[in-house]
Order: structure tokens, then C-alpha cells, then sequence
């Protein structure tokens, strides 16, 4: 799998940087492509109390309670220091070579020999105030041998982080020393951590053949301006992107771009055309934020929070549509985009009526078009991107179980709700939508579930 050539002089200007004497930054050495200095892997990786004065008494913020090493992997924690330049929206130059240390969280193969050689770097969301691994899919990272690592490039997660644990992370600073508040320099913090990665440094030695920038709702606003405005006129340094449950670039560039859209985040009929260089999908009854998702967090919060949020929707809200299904699809198409320049699979876009801002629905309310999961085609539960009420409830879509004469009625007999189970996946499976293995949990959880034998008629889930 060879690295793609609008990287390579990047990297091998960047490893010259490294080797200067001296503890010279290396964006002094070697401008056009700035590698920050790291530090770590930082010590403490089991939850201990956050206050405490002594870093190895501390823990990484979010840190997952996935049993890697189970899997054969590691969590590490780094710190990453340099000069970073500064961009307006506008893709504007603000300031040259300003100071500022971040953090990078890497989970990753232990050895070298289980590594598949691709690594998903995530810009984490701080829409909720915090740094937010939103991206991160424990099963479909470990299995196919990934590497994932989430940056905090932007003001909100550095202030929240320095608060959170003082010993830990007092010394993080994304703004210049408040010079930059606007997440000026957030564009070449995440690129010079990818640049981390790309190297090695806070890989473990691993090396990363495919570099791919992924980033969820407000971070892929973000990402767009990256793309967009600041990319054209710096040094490449991923080689696909993944914009997800958000906004996506309008600027055709060398590297493919994949935008996954929840039914949540499709508002109009009027939506980009896929290209040579980009692919939209969008995914029937799926939310911007949904159940799999909250349910992973909730825990995390409860240790590192003091409580996972609470929310009082007006309709029983996160969809349990598993949109983590069809990005995992979505990562091994751009994969693919861009080891061999195979173009992903498209996929039809959700229907509108003549209005073009309706959704066209069928009789039980789901939506039509869009890439239809079984939980969609053989629906247990009323699944939808749409809710109203209270702070992010419009985000998190709707969950209403059917009654009992409901699924007796769609479902007089185990196989005639397993059927169309396996015939959507098997479907979506050929169709480049769904992987294989997501497949199959999909199968084992609609067998547990006893859908269409007498004694669970009493509701769906």
C-alpha cells in the first residue's frame, strides 16, 4: 500500500526537520511543513481522581472503557507542541508560527503485524462543551486492524481540559495565550498532528500508509473551511475525508472526499452531485446523534462528568438505526478511493415531496429513499431523524417501539421478520452499504430479539 505521492515530500521534508539539532521546533526548521514536538506516552490510563496533583494519578478525558488489550491494543495520550499559523474562515492568513501545545489520544494494534496500515485521525466535536470522540467505533476499528486518533484543536475542549484536570493538562493552549480564541490555529493544529501520525511519533513506531481526516457535525464545518480555504494554499497531508452527519466542501480538490449524511441532516431536495472526486450517501431513519452513540457515552460520562445528560424530547428520542454501520462501509470505500482509485458505490438519496423540504414517508412514518437498513425494512420500531423539544433533541431522531397487534401484524411468524432481515443486508452488503460482519450482528440481534413468536408480541425495541 504505498503512500500517496502528494505526501511524500511532505514527510521526507518533515523527517529532516526532525533530525536538526538542538531542540529546534521543526516548523522554525522547516516551514512548509511544521512537526510538533511530543511528549508521552503520558502516564495514567486507568480512571483515577481527576484533581489529584500527579499526572500518572490521572486518567485521559473520555478515555474508553473498551477492553482493548483484549483485542491486542493500546490507548495512549500525548501532548503536542509547536508553532502553528492562523486562518480566518475566509482562508484568510492571520498569524504566522504561534505557539501552542495540544493534546492526541491514539488507539491503536500493539504490534506492528496486526496494523492494517490505515489510520482515521478525528478532529473531536466540542459541540457539548467538551472534547467528543463521536466518530470512534470500537468494533469496526478493531477489526479491521485500524489505528484511530482524536485531536483537540479547538478552544472549548483545551479550556475544559485544563479545567478538568490541572496536573494533567494545565499546560494545553490552542489560542496563542487567548491572542486566538476563534480556533485560528485549529486548521494547522489538527494538519501538524496528522503530520505526528504520519511520522510515527505517537504511533508506536507503526506506520501509516493511509491518512484519512474524519470529523462529525460541527467539526466538519470545520473541516470544509480546511479543505476549502487553507488546503489549496498549504502542504497535503491526508489522503481522504470523511465528513460526517455535517457540512462537506464545495471545492474539488485531489483528495477524495466521502460525506455520510443521518436522515437527521437532510433538509432539502437541492444537495450536492456525487463526482469523480466525492460521494454523498444518506441513511433512511437514522439520527445526527443516536442511540449507539449515547449509550456508549453515558458510562464515560457518569465517570468523567459526574452524570450523563438528561434530555426531555418531545417524542422518546435516539433512533437506533445504526448509522456507525454504514461509515464503517463508508471508511473501506475511501480506503479503497484512495489505495487504488476505486470510486465508492452511490447510493439513493432520500425522497422529499413536491415541496422539496418533506420528507416523503410511508405508511408507518419511516422515511423513504436513502440507503435502508433491515432496521428500516423490517421495522420493529418507529425510527426516525426528526424530534423537537429541549437543547439537542432536533439531533437525536425518534425511537417509538410498535405495539403488540402491530407486530403481530407485520410478523405472524419468526420468518417472516428474519427474512427480510437477511435479504436487506445481504442487499445492502452487495451493494458496498453495509460490511459484512455488521451483517451478521444485525442477524444475531433480530434472532435474540423473538420477533414473531407469541411472547414477544408485547412490543418492539
Amino acid at each position: 500500500m504505498p503512500i500517496s505521492p502528494w505526501r511524500r515530500v511532505g514527510l521526507v521534508t518533515a523527517a529532516l526537520a526532525l533530525l536538526a539539532p538542538n531542540a529546534v521546533p521543526a516548523s522554525a526548521t522547516a516551514a512548509a511543513d511544521p512537526v510538533p514536538r511530543v511528549v508521552g506516552p503520558l502516564p495514567g490510563t486507568a480512571p483515577g481522581d481527576r484533581l489529584a496533583e500527579r499526572i500518572e494519578d490521572t486518567h485521559p478525558f473520555f478515555s474508553t472503557p473498551v477492553d482493548l488489550a483484549a483485542s491486542g491494543y493500546v490507548e495512549q495520550e500525548f501532548h503536542l507542541s509547536g508553532l502553528a499559523d492562523g486562518w480566518s474562515a475566509a482562508g484568510a492568513r492571520v498569524a504566522d508560527d504561534v505557539p501552542y501545545t495540544t493534546r492526541v489520544v491514539v488507539r491503536r494494534p500493539a504490534r506492528a503485524r496486526d496494523f492494517s496500515g490505515t489510520t482515521l485521525v478525528e478532529w473531536q466535536n466540542v459541540t457539548a462543551g467538551y472534547d467528543l470522540d463521536a466518530l470512534w467505533n470500537a468494533d469496526s476499528v478493531v477489526r479491521a486492524g485500524h489505528a484511530w486518533v482524536g485531536v483537540s484543536a479547538q478552544r472549548v475542549g483545551a479550556e475544559q481540559l485544563r479545567g478538568w484536570s490541572p496536573a494533567r493538562y494545565g499546560n494545553l493552549d490552542v489560542t496563542g495565550g487567548g491572542r486566538f480564541p476563534a480556533d485560528e490555529l485549529s486548521y494547522d493544529i489538527f494538519t501538524q498532528a496528522g503530520r505526528a501520525v504520519d511520522l510515527g511519533t505517537v504511533m508506536g513506531g507503526l506506520r501509516t500508509r493511509t491518512l484519512l481526516a474524519i470529523e462529525a457535525s460541527q467539526s466538519s464545518a470545520r473541516m470544509a473551511i480546511l479543505y476549502d480555504r487553507v488546503l489549496p494554499q498549504t502542504s497535503p497531508v491526508f489522503d481522504g475525508y470523511a465528513f460526517v452527519v455535517g457540512a462537506a466542501p464545495t471545492r474539488a480538490g485531489a483528495e477524495p472526499v466521502f460525506q455520510v449524511q443521518s436522515e437527521t441532516d437532510v433538509r432539502s431536495a437541492q444537495r450536492p452531485a456525487d463526482t469523480d472526486r466525492f460521494r454523498r450517501w444518506e441513511v433512511a431513519g437514522a439520527a445526527h446523534s443516536g442511540y449507539e452513540g449515547q449509550a456508549y457515552r453515558a458510562p464515560i460520562s457518569e465517570r468523567d462528568l459526574g452524570g450523563a445528560p438528561e434530555y426531555a424530547c418531545d417524542r422518546p428520542p435516539f433512533s437506533r438505526v445504526p448509522m456507525h454501520h454504514v461509515t464503517a462501509a463508508a471508511y473501506e470505500h475511501l480506503r479503497a478511493w484512495v489505495q487504488r482509485g476505486t470510486p465508492p458505490p452511490t447510493a439513493r438519496p432520500l425522497e422529499f415531496e413536491a415541496d422539496g423540504v418533506t420528507k416523503k414517508r410511508d405508511a408507518l412514518g419511516l422515511a423513504l429513499g436513502g440507503i435502508r437498513l433491515s432496521q428500516v425494512v423490517a421495522p420493529i420500531a418507529l425510527n426516525t431523524g426528526d424530534n423537537t423539544g429541549e437543547a439537542f433533541c432536533r439531533l437525536f431522531g425518534t425511537h417509538e417501539p410498535f405495539d403488540g397487534p402491530t407486530l403481530s401484524r407485520l410478523y405472524p411468524n419468526p420468518a417472516s421478520y428474519l427474512g427480510p432481515v437477511v435479504s436487506t443486508d445481504a442487499a445492502n452488503v452487495h451493494a458496498g452499504h453495509l460490511l459484512p460482519a455488521d451483517a451478521r450482528e444485525n442477524l444475531r440481534d433480530a434472532v435474540a430479539s423473538g420477533i414473531g413468536r407469541p411472547a414477544h408480541h408485547g412490543g418492539g425495541s
